[in-house]
């Protein structure tokens, strides 16, 4: 629960404080001078002598001892100076503030919000990063575990001298909205590949639209891939036992439906890379290749609680990529939903196969733009690392729009450069009208280009998320496993 006062005082009975401190701050805030006064003089004494962080992110906590007093310490988060700070470095200090909230196990917790606001953001972008960071910060996936702790049910008062205002109000309504969605993409994308099965995805899909009013979901079945003829989804689903599926969700935020953006997930429960099989170190996180597919349902999570005034749609492809009797070969060659040929030269390039179908139905549905967000590529890993998602467009504008949307979100990406070379390496095939996998060089661009071929003139956005994902380290955001990456943005853009 987070709720707002306008001052904090001695009698507030926060059992922590959460104070934000700048590099170019000249003396500790003066709001701290109404708790405890031995304890103001020990904190003012930590401060002169330089022993309280100012590095961004960097925390400093300092416990009071005295039994009597409700308050038992503060934590102070470094935040650099000012100039230089983002909302990328702000987001990073609210989540170390919150794993240190969570470390303490105090419940009751006072943030002095005015003392993390500057110039640069608005208290509406504080409030929002808080409310965001305060789920996120926190999540854990234990799901599995059979001796855990009982989750804490934390109140957290926020304190400022605008008091509560319509911009508070948005600022942790949205940011909640945020947290929820990317918690559940990383729940799905944590979910071991033997729970979360095709079936599975589909059912996570249809709750999520009973959620909300203005949601609808559609289930297309194997049988009516067939008859639509989507035969590059269908040839990845021929080495599973379990059957494909097309899901489609509806958010209708205006009057009629009509032009919706639409966002496209890949949605491969499970890549063991078929014929051309990964080798044994590279499966175990091959339950994250639903990363895409987890990003665009935890958007509409986020999108269902925010209820912008627009059209959109999620497009998802699901199915396993498995190896059987059945399976798909090296040097099939499969016909799509619009009517294209495909060369198949590499099994395990299939996410980019049941993406083909995605955006090619997708645009027979009326998208007006289109964004596909899929694990896609090594190439984007070794080009980009973990840290930022790789991009390809075919519209200017568009991707304008959506690389504001990304950098609202904090979520940082990189176009790549295309070239008529790319495009020509693509359909290099002799025998179809496209090859699926060309050769290692440029092969994040050339990923996005096959997809691109499927959208023809549509406005589009392509993004790898192969190396943001699925992290195998802990960050400020949040534990390894999955990051939710791309809910944020995705809900941006459809504000937008």
């Amino acid at each position: 629960m987070i709720t707002v006062e306008k001052k904090w005082t001695k009698k507030s009975h926060d059992r922590v404080l959460v104070v934000g401190i700048d590099a170019d701050r000249d003396q500790l805030p003066g709001e701290l001078e109404k708790g405890n006064k031995t304890f103001f003089t020990a904190l003012n004494r930590d401060w002169e002598n330089e022993r309280i962080a100012t590095e961004n992110g960097k925390i400093t906590t300092l416990t009071l001892m005295d039994e009597g007093e409700d308050l038992r310490g503060v934590i102070f988060v470094g935040l650099g100076k000012s100039e230089e700070r983002t909302f990328p470095s702000l987001k990073e200090a609210f989540g170390a503030a919150i794993k240190t909230v969570n470390e303490q196990k105090e419940t009751k917790v006072g943030v002095l919000l005015d003392t993390f606001c500057n110039d640069s953001f608005s208290v509406y972008t504080v409030t929002q990063a808080f409310a965001d960071a305060s789920l996120t910060a926190s999540y854990r996936f234990d799901v599995y575990k059979t001796k855990t702790d009982e989750p804490l049910n934390y109140d957290y008062t926020l304190y400022t001298e605008e008091g509560e205002s319509q911009a508070i109000r948005e600022g942790i309504h949205h940011g909640r909205a945020l947290g929820q969605g990317v918690n559940l993409a990383r729940t799905l994308v944590n979910l071991p590949a033997n729970d979360l099965t095709p079936g599975a995805l589909v059912n996570e899909a249809e709750a999520l639209a009973n959620r909300y009013d203005d949601l609808s979901a559609e289930i297309l079945d194997k049988e009516e891939l067939e008859s639509l003829g989507m035969h590059a989804l269908l040839a990845v689903n021929r080495g599973s036992d379990q059957s494909a599926h097309m899901i489609v969700l509806r958010y209708q935020g205006e009057e009629t439906w009509h032009s919706p953006l639409t966002l496209v997930g890949k949605g491969i429960t499970y890549d063991s890379g078929g014929y051309s099989i990964k080798p044994g170190h590279g499966m175990k996180t091959m339950k994250s290749d639903m990363g895409g597919a987890g990003a665009v349902l935890g958007a509409f999570e986020t999108i269902g609680r925010m209820q912008p005034e627009k059209n959109v749609m999620a497009v998802i492809p699901v199915t396993e990529n498995l190896i059987n009797g059945s399976a798909m070969k090296p040097g099939d060659v499969l016909s799509t939903f619009d009517g294209q040929t495909i060369e198949v030269t590499n099994t395990d390039a299939e996410g980019r196969l049941i993406l083909a179908d995605g955006v090619a139905y997708a645009r027979h549905l009326g998208a007006s733009q289109i964004v596909d967000v899929s694990t896609l590529t090594g190439s984007c890993v070794v080009a980009l690392g973990d840290v930022i998602t790789g991009t390809v467009a075919n519209d200017d504008t568009f991707y304008n729009v959506f690389s504001k949307s990304a950098e609202k979100a904090g979520e940082p990406v990189w176009r790549f450069p295309t070239h008529p070379r790319f495009e020509e390496m693509v359909r290099s095939s002799h025998v179809a009208d496209l090859e699926n996998s060309p050769g290692r060089e440029g092969g994040a661009i050339t990923a996005g280009l096959f997809i691109k071929a499927f959208v023809h003139d549509t406005p589009w956005i392509h993004a790898d998320v192969a190396g943001t994902a699925y992290l195998e380290r802990e960050t400020p955001h949040g534990p390894k496993g999955g990051t939710g990456v791309m809910v944020r943005t995705l809900a941006m853009l459809a504000h937008e």
